[in-house]
């Protein structure tokens, strides 16, 4: 069984030592990947009245792809997107960040993806679709 560990985050607030520090750890004691979560901007409380979230607007969350060019340059950690949500961002660049992060790092990219995640892309498609996984 592999094990790995969440990069939370509250764990780092925008420290490049405290990120370098906790991969380092995770590595070092055998943990076997990284995975981040992906929030391209946070709720904001004032607008969405009643959020009660753990994250909100002031909460730093750090780009996945460029934390985890940061990531492969101090550690052989298998990374991990938890979960990356589409809608937020241009399909053709993701596609291209994650083919050359799992090329840089040599296959050590798994990439968890949602098709739908704010209310914006559900409501605009009206309905769920599935996605083409390829190998």
């Amino acid at each position: 069984m592999l094990v790995g560990v969440v990069f939370s985050p509250d764990r780092a607030r925008g420290d490049p030592g405290a990120v370098r520090a906790f991969a380092t750890a995770a590595s070092e004691l055998g943990y076997a990947h990284i995975a981040v979560f992906d929030h391209v901007v946070g709720a904001d409380p004032a607008v969405h009245r009643g959020w009660s979230g753990p994250y909100d607007v002031h909460t730093t969350f750090h780009e996945p792809f460029v934390l985890f060019g940061y990531l492969a340059a101090l550690t052989s950690l298998e990374l991990v997107t938890s979960i990356l949500i589409l809608p937020q961002r241009q399909t053709v660049l993701v596609a291209k960040q994650a083919a050359e992060i799992d090329l840089l790092t040599q296959g050590k990219l798994r990439l968890g993806v949602a098709s739908v995640g704010t209310r914006s892309s559900t409501r605009r498609s009206g309905r769920i679709s599935p996605i083409a996984v390829h190998d």
